[in-house]
């Protein structure tokens, strides 16, 4: 059995009694970086005669069939640095192998610093999309992609790069769109910090420190006339973007269907 175990992401009293009894009496532990995982067991007091093996980024795609066939036969506990195995480190191509090959899959829930985040942010909490680690180049056109979306977006992102990207957020979200800031979860210096992203851009300007997470809040469903979105459409059309890729910004933004703007977008462009 494959059993995907979440860690602590700060506090080691975060550690389910779950998470130390799969720890201490797995077969093989399958560990993103196993100094990392060998700190834990020790902070942990977890003893375990488990054999470790390193997965990450670089060598999941080819050590995804050799763990998945070991645990055919073992339990086999996966781990991540901290939080859940799978979500931003690696995991999934583990995970859909193993259901590939007919192995069962089995998770000890646990700290996620999205979802606690998330909770902790005074941001509507109905619907959010997860967008994971912000792209390192490309941040404006990449926020700018995102500027309609209604639901609340969670980010990951460096504390080095932290004030760059709220004003690039900022620039392209607005700067009284409401954000939060949550640093250091679950440790002694904890932060959470909710406000407009032109307040938080002025706020953590500078150096800061930490394992971040952005959230920010989505854009308001806007209230317009098929006629008047199908404009829309064709104005973002006529500015670069592609036709179902403008279809989908707008429908998301209006509440009405794509495939109505899409349809209606092509008919006009064609009738002009």
């Amino acid at each position: 059995m494959l059993i995907l175990a979440a860690t602590p992401i700060g506090n080691l009293g975060d550690a389910s009694p779950r998470v130390r009894e799969a720890l201490a009496n797995a077969n093989i532990i399958v560990a993103e970086d196993t100094r990392t995982t060998k700190h834990l067991l020790n902070a942990l007091g977890v003893t375990t005669n488990a054999k470790l093996i390193a997965l990450h980024e670089h060598n999941e795609v080819a050590k995804a069939a050799d763990i998945v066939r070991l645990a055919q036969d073992s339990d086999v506990v996966m781990v991540s640095d901290a939080g859940m195995p799978g979500i931003s480190d690696p995991g999934y191509v583990v995970v859909r192998t193993a259901h590939e090959f007919g192995v069962a899959v089995t998770v000890i829930p646990g700290p996620s610093a999205a979802i606690a985040a998330l909770a902790a942010s005074g941001l509507p909490t109905d619907r959010f999309a997860f967008e994971g680690f912000i792209p390192r180049k490309g941040q404006s056109k990449y926020f700018a992609s995102l500027a309609r979306e209604p639901r609340t977006l969670i980010f990951y992102e460096s504390p080095h790069r932290l004030t760059d990207t709220l004003v690039a957020a900022r620039d392209s979200f607005g700067p009284d769109r409401l954000a939060t800031v949550v640093r250091e979860l679950s440790k002694i210096y904890e932060e959470i910090v909710r406000g407009t992203l032109a307040e938080l851009a002025e706020k953590f300007a500078g150096e800061n420190r930490g394992e971040i997470v952005l959230l920010v809040a989505g854009a308001e469903v806007v209230v317009m006339s098929l006629e008047d979105a199908v404009s829309d459409v064709v104005a973002r059309v006529a500015s670069g973007e592609r036709l179902k890729e403008a279809s989908r910004a707008v429908a998301d933004a209006t509440g009405i269907p794509g495939r109505d703007l899409y349809s209606a977008a092509l008919t006009r462009s064609r009738d002009a």
